[in-house]
């Protein structure tokens, strides 16, 4: 471990085959009471329910994170960390990645699936690194802290992830293509409007008289005349149906 990260051993993420899943050493020892020591039927049945997976994989990145502070020459503490060391330990846990990352001298570069090994690094994958992000960001905000402090949402961050993710897709010859988030279909409601057959003849009839009339204020009269009487044709006709 070099002076700029915590103690290596301690903080290996790969205790588990899923993503980064950060070491549970640096988790506190369950109680008696999660043992399963002691407790009767009542206890057992009012006692809360475990926590997620999601949950508790969030608890031991939280207290692997604030154990690698801890072990950082100098030690940091949680209210000097800045988007700056959230990358340094990204850059870490490069270190216990399990994803091969083709360098550009080598004849796989860009190769999704090489047909020999090769002697390039393995690095932390683009997703598992994001998905951390993700679960540090949120552990952050519920220990107390403020939403526009927050190390692991600063733009640094966001900018060392993209780069990356283009890196490791040119690397890999893997592209990663964002997600189309799908839009709800638009439905529209027709809105019928019942014209009885009466009523269209007796639009048909007044149109007629008021081009024959002659009279331009006659006619537009009779055209207003005839359109009330017609909707109201309508009106009486649809209430009687």
């Amino acid at each position: 471990m070099d002076s700029a990260s915590g103690g290596g051993a301690a903080l290996n993420p790969n205790s588990t085959n899923e993503g980064i899943s950060l070491a549970s050493a640096s988790a506190p020892p369950p109680t008696g009471t999660q043992q399963g020591g002691g407790g009767g039927g009542g206890e057992s049945s009012s006692s809360p329910a475990p926590p997620s997976r999601y949950e508790s994989q969030k608890r031991r990145d939280w207290n692997t994170f604030l154990q690698y502070l801890k072990n950082h020459k100098p030690p940091l503490t949680l209210a000097r960390c800045s988007g700056a060391h959230v990358i340094e330990f990204l850059k870490y846990l490069d270190q216990f990645g399990k994803t091969k990352v083709h360098i550009t001298g080598c004849p796989y570069f860009g190769h999704p699936n090489p047909p020999a090994p090769c002697s390039c690094p393995l690095k932390q994958a683009w997703g598992s690194l994001d998905a951390l992000i993700g679960r540090l960001r949120a552990a952050y905000e519920e220990n107390g802290g403020r939403p526009e402090s927050n190390p692991f949402g600063a733009k640094a961050v966001r900018i060392y992830l993209r780069e990356v993710r283009e890196g490791q897709a040119k690397a890999r010859g893997i592209p990663y293509e964002k997600k189309k988030r799908k839009r709800p279909p638009v439905t529209t409601t027709a809105v019928g409007v019942n014209v009885s057959v009466a009523a269209t003849q007796a639009v048909d009839g007044g149109g007629t008289g008021a081009v024959g009339g002659g009279d331009d204020s006659n006619s537009g009269a009779g055209t207003v005349a005839n359109a009330a009487a017609s909707t109201a044709a309508a009106t009486a006709t649809t209430t009687s149906v």
